[in-house]
């Protein structure tokens, strides 16, 4: 079998993974100032009161606080740049430390959240009066509602700029920080919700199980959201392609390059929300010398790049027409 020549490209050496990172700081930073203070708010309410659905969502915001901190050090230490062990850099940092955000919902959260439930229907003790709960959960709504204003302005922008609507850019290619603090605080608002139900429901009726019921739901929200955050995670930490309409651009971008007879194979991998590494074989055709095939893969990297920023590094395995012939 001929010998194959293996021609790899790559981008300009980086410091890290910035990017949208940085656009993410202030966005988590607001996040967990206003989970720390409704926390603070909801605890001593929910301790005066004894109110299970009160409490509940005071360990739902002690959760977001301590996943805000996850969250920067994720945006930390994915701009350490790379290394001889890292040579594509740490970006897959915030995948790992988001995916430990999501595991303190689930157990802080929705742990605490489900025991809180469970007492009441077994203590069956109703809950003090109700008007400092309407006022630290109107106030909590009000924090967090400004939390997910400013989060959705970001994924807006950022979305914009890519050309793909705001849902197709929170499922697959945002900032693993700012995927988390949206769902995060869009959740908060629906536990609020349910907080505030549960606590009405109970004082109108006098049955304690309505604040049990609250508690409960509370939790299996934070179960929900927990494990859609985490299967997120799992897939970006296992190796995820990137978006099937970006695949076609630069496989179209491949195939039009001068002396590529057709594309063999095309694999791509996120190595963080702004960083994406891009593999192809290619069949070569009969006529281009190699000096001429690496003026034409230079031209290729570059034309890739400036259609698609977000892609660092390209390498192309070349198969010459005597290679074929021999397999």
């Amino acid at each position: 079998m001929a010998e194959r020549a293996d021609a790899g490209r790559s981008g300009p050496a980086r410091q890290g993974s910035g990017g949208t990172g940085e656009e993410s700081r202030p966005t988590v930073i607001l996040a967990g100032v206003a989970n720390l203070a409704i926390a603070v708010a909801k605890l001593t309410v929910g301790t005066v009161s004894g109110s299970a659905a009160m409490l509940s969502e005071a360990a739902h915001s002690v959760a977001d606080t301590i996943n805000q901190g996850f969250l920067l050090t994720a945006l930390h230490r994915s701009r350490k740049p790379a290394d001889r062990e890292h040579p594509f850099g740490y970006g897959m940092e915030r995948y790992f430390w988001s995916l430990l955000a999501a595991v303190g919902i689930f157990v802080l959260g929705a742990g605490f959240s489900a025991y809180q439930g469970i007492r009441v229907l077994i203590e069956n003790e109703p809950s003090g009066p109700p008007m400092w709960s309407y006022v630290v959960l109107a106030v909590a709504f009000l924090f967090e509602g400004t939390s997910l204003a400013r989060g959705l302005w970001q994924l807006s922008h950022e979305a914009s700029e890519r050309g793909v609507s705001s849902r197709d850019h929170l499922a697959h290619g945002a900032e693993p920080a700012l995927r988390q603090v949206v769902y995060e605080d869009g959740v908060a608002l629906m536990g609020i919700l349910l907080a505030a139900g549960g606590v009405a429901l109970e004082h109108a009726t006098g049955q304690p199980v309505w604040d049990a019921v609250a508690s409960l739901a509370i939790a299996a929200l934070l179960i929900w959201i927990a494990a859609e955050l985490g299967r997120q995670n799992q897939q970006h930490l296992i190796g995820k392609a990137i978006d099937p309409e970006v695949e076609q651009g630069i496989a179209a971008e491949i195939e039009r390059t001068p002396g590529v007879q057709a594309l063999l194979e095309l694999m791509t991998m996120r190595l963080s929300p702004d960083e994406v590494l891009v593999a192809a074989r290619i069949d070569l055709a009969e006529g281009p010398t190699s000096d001429e095939f690496e003026h034409a893969a230079d031209d290729l990297d570059a034309r890739i790049q400036a259609r698609y920023p977000q892609v660092r590094h390209v390498f192309v395995d070349p198969t010459s027409p005597d290679d074929a012939h021999a397999q």
